[in-house]
């Protein structure tokens, strides 16, 4: 039955709050998740209610094992590490954890809401598109590296980075595309379900954005108009009651096939770099070429790098430089270890 499901759904939410409260007892958030956890109580009698209408016998309410461990783990760890765990659980008030630095106050208007999340994602793009070739270049040159310290035959060494390159891209296009399939696939469940209980009672999911935005540092008052705005514009709201009660952006529901995509792309232009001298020389001198081009490259990427850290560029490039030699040197000393062991 859909009611006794919701109902069920609404108590467990309000045992995990009283557990957070706890853990987080004596600050903002900890009284946030009393009051969320008093709101999970109200609404799940809203479901108590028709489930007695419908003259179907209510259960009584123990935590299910699921419910226990996440607990348990909120317990030894704290609620901050458990944000993604909760947040599949349909646990609000989570974005209190990512409260606006200074520069980025709350926002006091509906023009304001959700403006620090525009345009936030082609940063991250760039950036997990670098990672992707870093990862790339650095795995190959090693493989390549320690194939070539075992064998001399160019043949061996060219076909070992062509395999590496297809299988390194290949397994991380389809980790990617599980990884963005299983987080939009429970972003996708919970504004569902957000949804639903938008238009089931509009006035409680007004009143618990009203919490969040009070834990944040607006007034009451101020917090319980701007909700009730927000609540007004069924689209809006959604948006709004998915990034404040649950730490979702629906702007960043990607592409699985894309993620996976860009991945493999990524992936292989950074392993095809130490692989591409071998298409055209051989022996010793493809070897210090190979070199020679994944130390550049990898100077480059650590350089680039240092547009996300704040680092200096060229104290990044040399560091990844020292990181990705220091591996590739290793395998190249295994390799010729091995192959002089086990010739």
């Amino acid at each position: 039955m859909e009611e006794i499901k919701s109902w069920r759904e609404e108590k467990r939410s309000a045992y995990l709050y009283r557990v957070m409260a706890e853990k987080e007892k004596g600050s903002p958030p900890g009284a946030l998740f009393s009051q969320l956890a008093l709101e999970a109580e109200s609404q799940a009698k809203i479901w108590a209610e028709k489930i007695r209408k419908a003259q179907s016998p209510l259960p009584e309410f123990a935590p299910d094992l699921r419910a226990r461990v996440v607990a348990f783990l909120i317990r030894k760890l704290g609620v901050r590490r458990l944000r993604m765990a909760l947040a599949a659980m349909k646990i609000r008030g989570l974005s209190a954890y990512s409260a606006s630095p200074p520069g980025h106050p709350t926002p006091t208007n509906l023009e304001e809401v959700g403006l620090r999340h525009r345009g936030a994602g082609a940063g991250g793009n760039l950036r997990a598109a670098v990672f992707g070739v870093n990862d790339g270049l650095v795995s190959n040159a090693s493989l390549i590296l320690g194939v070539a310290g075992a064998s001399h035959n160019p043949k061996v060494i060219l076909l070992s980075g062509i395999a590496g390159l297809l299988a390194g891209a290949f397994s991380m296009a389809a980790g990617e595309f599980i990884s963005v399939t299983s987080q939009r696939e429970m972003f996708e469940h919970q504004i569902d379900l957000e949804k639903k209980e938008l238009a089931e009672y509009p006035d409680q999911e007004a009143a618990e954005l009203a919490l969040i935005y009070e834990a944040k540092g607006l007034a009451r008052p101020e917090a319980d108009d701007l909700a009730k705005k927000l609540i007004a514009n069924p689209r809006r709201a959604l948006d709004t009651l998915a990034r404040e009660e649950l730490g979702l952006n629906i702007e960043e529901l990607g592409s699985p096939w894309g993620a996976a995509l860009a991945s493999f792309f990524a992936f292989s232009t950074g392993a095809l770099i130490p692989l591409f001298p071998f298409f055209f020389t051989v022996g010793q001198r493809g070897l210090l070429t190979s070199a020679a081009v994944t130390a550049s490259s990898l100077f480059a990427v650590g350089a680039v790098l240092s547009l996300f850290t704040g680092r200096r560029a060229v104290y990044s490039g040399f560091r990844m430089l020292l990181i990705g030699g220091g591996a590739g040197a290793a395998t190249y000393l295994i390799g010729r270890f091995l192959g002089v062991t086990l010739s």
